[in-house]
């Protein structure tokens, strides 16, 4: 539970670094208790779906990830940060991820934001 937890607030804090870096990428919110709610509410959203969806985009993606010898996965992270960008549309959250480009960038500063923070932060194992 500890190591869920470590990962969420890492993916949170990687969302925060991407939204203060890239303009495109938007967080609204009142207060900055609510945006610090809906980090967290999009870092779960964002750990569900690259726990659901993103390992069956690998295996149907193989073939262009061996071709381009992993480049593919930089598109595979963006497509994962516009579905989770568009679910919390759905769930009326203010997160919005606008444009494919940018979710590319995006998706790499979370990678290796959070790559970081997961070296930093203790884990639970």
């Amino acid at each position: 539970m500890k190591n869920f937890v470590v990962k969420t607030i890492a993916n949170a804090g990687a969302l925060a670094v991407a939204v203060w870096l890239l303009d495109k990428i938007t967080l609204t919110g009142d207060s900055t208790g609510k945006k610090i709610g809906t980090l967290i509410l999009v870092a779960l959203i964002f750990g569900v779906v690259n726990f659901l969806v993103k390992p069956i985009v690998k295996l149907f993606s193989l073939p262009l990830l061996i071709l381009t010898l992993g480049l593919f996965t930089l598109v595979v992270n963006a497509l994962m940060l516009l579905l989770t960008s568009w679910l919390a549309d759905k769930l009326d959250l203010s997160f919005h991820v606008d444009g494919f480009w940018t979710a590319v960038l995006g998706g790499l500063i979370i990678s290796i934001v959070s790559w970081a923070l997961n070296v930093i932060l203790p884990d639970g194992d």
